[in-house]
């Protein structure tokens, strides 16, 4: 288990990080998200050693994060770091050798990578002839060729086109299935909500919401009744607590509290009912009720 505790953060006189928290189980995806500047890629860098916190800690399996801990994990850092004159195959190898794999090992990994995410025919072209997508993909080879024991990527899904997404998600899923821990932060809530098991919202250096998703989706009062009714008379709901909107002729009737069964009767009377249920908030209506 990778342990983020209490990271706390200052550039000058403005706090980066106040009390930073999370944990990520093995074989956990975790989705970091927060708006610009909120502390996302100030917490990566830390965790890898890049920066160091000005007090908390970052612990796995229980102890003090190490130098050599950090030399086993795939970092994806927010600023590419790639060789734009070498070619995309000799670049995967050549890092994977960085990380002390044998030259057959290295070649080996390097032809799948480039296989499972799309690059076989720009395997010898030149980094700089990419399209910034296929940039993307190489930059994500080089954090997973050396099969790392943590992943932390920051917006590795930024600027990749649908297909490349959901090769890159299948090989996260993979990797997270063998019991790797990984880390993602993303601007994409749709997609964090699809992938990750757990997520931590970040806002102005403090975490404002921690948990797994389903958990945070299920939370007493965040639910909202959806009926849908078709054929309803003008103002059939004006009796109800709740909003009602048009949609292709049918009236939508929102509502946070109230007697689900007095409203259910309400509607019946009113037209035809095509929709009546419960709905979960979505990730990104936790996120804006979170960070309002």
């Amino acid at each position: 288990m990778l342990e983020v505790q209490d990271l706390r953060k200052r550039f000058g006189d403005k706090v980066a990080l106040d009390g930073v928290g999370f944990a990520v189980q093995p074989g956990e995806m975790f989705g970091f998200v927060g708006a610009n500047g909120a502390g996302k890629t100030t917490t990566m860098r830390i965790v890898m050693g890049v920066l160091q916190a000005d007090s908390g800690e970052v612990r796995i399996e229980g102890r003090a994060l190490t130098g050599e801990d950090r030399r086993r994990f795939g970092y994806m850092p927010e600023e590419r770091g790639l060789y734009q004159k070498m070619n995309v195959a000799d670049q995967i190898e050549y890092f994977s050798r960085l990380h002390g794999m044998s030259a057959t090992a290295a070649r080996a990994a390097t032809a799948e990578l480039i296989e499972r995410l799309g690059l076989t025919e720009r395997r010898a072209s030149a980094v700089e002839a990419l399209s910034l997508g296929n940039q993307q993909r190489v930059q994500l080879a080089v954090a997973l060729v050396h099969s790392p024991s943590v992943l932390v990527l920051d917006e590795p899904f930024s600027g990749l086109d649908p297909l490349a997404v959901d090769a890159l998600a299948e090989v996260l899923k993979d990797r997270s299935a063998s019991g790797v821990p990984v880390i993602f932060s993303s601007h994409q809530l749709d997609l964090v909500e699809r992938l990750c098991d757990s997520v931590g919202i970040i806002s102005a250096g403090r975490m404002v919401a921690s948990g797994p998703v389903d958990e945070l989706r299920d939370s007493e009062g965040r639910s909202v009744l959806k009926v849908v009714v078709r054929g309803a008379a003008p103002g059939w709901a004006d009796g109800l607590r709740g909003q009602v909107t048009t949609d292709g002729g049918r009236d939508v009737l929102t509502v946070e509290d109230g007697d689900d069964q007095e409203i259910l009767r309400t509607a019946v009377r009113a037209g035809t009912v095509e929709q009546f249920g419960r709905q979960r908030p979505t990730l990104a209506e936790i996120f804006r009720e979170a960070v309002a």
